[in-house]
């Protein structure tokens, strides 16, 4: 077989066969023209197996020639890092002392202790004068914020006598693919109605709930659904005992059921799968169970397995009264990892953070340790963040005090904190404005280090308003996540509230859009808006926004050409030469000759003209392509100056966008 053909069978170049042959056992020289046919056989069958170990000794001499590299100081250490960390977590990954990174960010205007965060921004242009490269691990933002407040809570829990320990309500996260049915199965459960509410039938916000089964409290942790909201999802399981993975007797096992699985796996929870919909004519439990066989490898526990299986409506409210039963049932063996002392002062994680107009900053935080009570002050990275000056429990109901597993909401703090922070009463250091300061040289560091960016990058400047928290950190992970090699999401400002006469200016001087998520347009800001000619877009969907925001990206997006070679022809006789065409034929040596693509006319290896092929024949017949090594009769548009023994190079334009 020719090179020239096996190549483009393995769809690689002649020359890189040649250079790969000899490296995979096949010693077939690089000058050679063929190869034998026993060998090319043997290539073929072998190609994915032979390239991936051929790749795999590429990486592993890479990887050993960047670290000699490393060792002699000729390129920088690289190391991945979450979007946000603390300075601390930040000098640990970079195995720098924590003094000289903090004279570092003195050095560039910010004024930070050990224990407070930065973005990745300010820790790449610190990093670059550290002689470290960092990259951005979306999947580390989560484990390391966890990391950080699961290590706080053990320690504090680790410090407890066993005599002054008590078993508490379990605490339940609900989990699975958008749309399977979870905020119907907690209406359910909880006998109210907060679906109703959501837009789409999708939960937009997480939330926790308690209720009664047995005289035994069980506290209730909804989840979105939405890939967006994975970082959410893992704070979920991470203060949870139970999971239930909710799957859909009409869908079955989906992309996110997945996600939560994995999720579910990582935090070591035991959970139970609610089959849900099973009121749904055709539905086939046993199909679902295979299912979860096939794509998440559970074996069921009638199947001889260890997976319980429950099956629920949560229209009809069929099987919720086992379900319950069952996390019980499950809670009761996990009993004693779910201790705590409710004499000890208060410790939690924040589940829900916003800023009300007339409350100002509010959290809804789930006590894990002590018991939060009415005048507490709460402390968050050794900063006081404000007094517990009122305490509503989920039904909205003012409460003098919240016990260990209880979700409540703060009224009284200074500032809103982040979803997953660990807040905890105690005395700290007072706020005295450094947050701000910290933010406003973050600004500075991020404006310059954009500037410092190649000029050829597009950017899309955005400007984000959220009525939560919650909801304004997982729409800038996603957005972060869609960003591609030509252009960049921007996020300007994210703020919470309406959308306000500040946010238009902002949006005008800075050639920004503002996308709004579950918040609202005045009808004055609507005709400033007019006036300004200041994109904004509001939405209560999340995926409808990232959908948008993409859309917009692409509208940035240059089209680049990119040509296609199908084959060449060679020119046998020509038939017929009229003043602006040409009837041919000819045989193609490789490749495809193609009906209606253009062509190069090459002569002694040099292009003579160019032109187009309108009509392509075979045996007498017009037909769309032509196959390597047969004959074929072509119209040819163009300047006519084809002659017997030119090459015509098909090829094709295509516009690639990324």
């Amino acid at each position: 077989m020719n090179v020239t053909e096996l190549a483009r069978i393995l769809k690689i170049t002649p020359n890189e066969l040649r250079e790969k042959l000899p490296r995979m056992g096949f010693d077939i020289g690089y000058r050679a023209i063929k190869v034998d046919p026993k060998t090319a056989q043997m290539v073929i069958r072998d190609w994915p197996f032979l390239l991936r170990k051929l790749q795999a000794e590429d990486a592993e001499k890479t990887k050993a020639q960047r670290e000699e590299m490393i060792a002699e100081g000729v390129v920088k250490k690289v190391i991945p890092i979450p979007a946000i960390m603390t300075v601390r977590d930040f000098a640990a990954l970079s195995h720098l002392p924590v003094n000289k990174v903090l004279a570092e960010l003195m050095k560039n205007g910010v004024f930070a202790s050990m224990n407070e965060r930065i973005d990745f921004d300010t820790a790449s242009i610190i990093g670059q004068s550290l002689g470290v490269e960092v990259t951005l691990d979306e999947s580390a933002g989560v484990a390391a914020q966890a990391a950080v407040g699961d290590k706080k809570i053990e320690e504090i829990l680790g410090r407890e006598k066993d005599s002054n320990l008590i078993i508490r309500p379990p605490v339940i996260v609900v989990m699975g693919h958008v749309d399977h049915g979870k905020t119907k199965l907690l209406d359910i459960i909880r006998k109210t109605n907060v679906a109703g509410g959501e837009h789409g039938g999708i939960t937009q916000h997480i939330g926790a709930y308690q209720v009664v089964k047995n005289n035994r409290l069980i506290t209730f942790i909804d989840t979105p659904g939405h890939e967006a909201f994975t970082a959410m999802r893992s704070r979920g399981a991470r203060i949870a005992d139970v999971a239930i993975l909710v799957v859909a007797a009409d869908d079955g096992v989906q992309p996110q059921t997945i996600e939560a699985y994995k999720i579910i796996q990582a935090a070591g929870l035991p959970f139970i799968v609610a089959i849900n919909k099973i009121d749904k004519p055709g539905i086939d439990i046993t199909k679902i169970k295979q299912d979860l066989v096939n794509k998440l490898g559970m074996l069921p526990e009638d199947w001889g397995g260890k997976t319980v299986c429950a099956p629920v409506s949560a229209l009809k409210g069929t099987g919720i009264e086992e379900l319950l039963d069952l996390i019980l049932l499950t809670a009761d063996s996990e009993a004693k990892s779910m201790r705590a002392n409710p004499n000890a002062t208060a410790l939690g994680t924040v589940i829900e953070s916003h800023i009300d107009k007339n409350s100002g900053p509010l959290a809804t935080i789930l006590i894990q340790n002590g018991t939060l009570r009415v005048g507490d002050q709460l402390i968050l990275h050794g900063n006081i963040y404000g007094k517990a000056r009122a305490l509503k429990n989920y039904k909205g109901e003012s409460v003098q005090e919240a016990l260990p597993s209880m979700p409540v909401m703060i009224l009284g703090l200074k500032m809103a904190p982040a979803v997953g922070d660990v807040l905890e009463v105690g005395e700290g250091e007072r706020i005295k404005g450094k947050i701000e300061k910290v933010a406003q040289n973050r600004s500075a560091i991020q404006m310059k280090n954009e500037n410092e960016d190649g000029a050829e990058m597009k950017r899309l400047n955005l400007i984000i308003k959220s009525d939560v928290l919650g909801s304004a950190e997982a729409i800038e992970e996603s957005l972060m996540k869609i960003n591609t090699e030509e252009v960049k999401v921007k996020i300007l400002n994210k703020s919470l509230g309406n959308i306000i006469e500040g946010d238009i200016a902002r949006a005008e001087n800075s050639n920004a859009e503002i996308i709004g998520f579950n918040v609202k347009i005045s009808p004055a800001i609507e005709v400033l808006v007019r006036e300004k000619g200041v994109k904004v877009h509001t939405f209560n969907i999340i995926y409808d926004l990232i959908d948008y925001v993409q859309a917009e990206m692409k509208k940035l997006v240059v089209p680049k050409v990119q040509r296609v070679e199908l084959g060449r022809v060679k020119v046998l006789k020509i038939f017929r030469t009229e003043n602006k065409s040409q009837i041919v034929g000819g045989k193609v040596l490789d490749g495809q000759a193609k009906n209606n693509v253009r062509v190069e006319i090459l002569r002694s290896k040099v292009m003579v003209a160019a032109g187009k092929i309108t009509k392509l024949q075979a045996g007498k017949m017009d037909v769309p392509t032509v196959d390597i090594n047969q004959e074929c009769g072509l119209q040819y548009e163009g300047k006519p100056v084809i002659q017997e023994g030119d090459i015509l190079q098909f090829f094709e334009e295509k516009e690639i966008i990324k």
